[in-house]
């Protein structure tokens, strides 16, 4: 998952980017209204998470301007606690949620999580496609009961792929998602994470749980669970 951090104060900033890292996102951030703009229209999010307090361009602007240009992806605002007129300016504005100041990492990790899990039609914390059991919480993964070990990466893309169960998504799109913007890409690497993850989730070859179809990408192939 790619996630935005637009903040203006450089110890939360980094602080928000190294412990968002370290739960498996990809992260880009921003200083101020202006790079949190470019950032917000540039590159392929899966969420934002954005100040509202920002020099040169406002949070709330940011937000508005955002929307107006068609871009769909969840938004966290983070807003000073005793406020409660910025939270209701940025819900307004089109946020789809907040954190007020000061904040546990927890709380911001647990709402960013649920943001993605309602943008992807899921109401529980555990994605299931038939034998497939995916927690995101705690950041496992089970087949018939049975717990899988995935690396970091492998990790990302099965989430990436079951959060969109039944759609197709590019190499480009999983690759974007995989690396942030300064980091040299091979080609080659999704090719093998999937290979990876076809033989942990399914070595027997009875699932086929994920498909390719030539020149378009892949799709978690296997049906959602009713309810989850």
């Amino acid at each position: 998952m790619r996630i935005l951090v637009v903040e203006d104060e450089a110890v939360l900033r980094e602080s928000l980017k190294t412990r968002l890292e370290a739960a498996g996102f990809t992260v880009d951030e921003a200083r101020d209204g202006e790079e949190g703009l470019f950032a917000g229209r540039e590159y392929p999010l899966d969420v934002a998470i954005v100040d509202l307090g920002l020099p040169q361009v406002p949070g709330l602007e940011v937000i508005r301007r955002l929307r107006g240009e068609g871009k769909t992806y969840p938004i966290l605002i983070l807003t000073a606690r005793d406020n409660w007129q910025d939270k209701v300016e940025g819900l307004q504005a089109g946020a789809d949620d907040y954190v007020a100041k000061p904040f546990h990492f927890e709380e911001v990790l647990a709402r960013v999580q649920a943001l993605l899990r309602r943008s992807g039609g899921w109401a529980s914390p555990q994605l299931k496609c038939g034998p497939v059991v995916l927690d995101t919480r705690a950041q496992t993964v089970n087949v018939r009961g049975e717990a899988v070990e995935l690396t970091t990466f492998e990790y990302r893309i099965l989430e990436h792929l079951m959060l969109r169960a039944g759609e197709v998504i590019s190499k480009s799109e999983l690759t974007e998602r995989l690396y942030d913007q300064d980091y040299e890409r091979d080609s080659n690497v999704i090719e093998v994470l999937i290979g990876r993850l076809r033989r942990k989730l399914d070595p027997k070859d009875e699932l086929q749980p994920i498909e390719t179809l030539r020149g378009r990408g892949y799709r978690f192939a296997l049906a959602r669970d009713a309810g989850t």
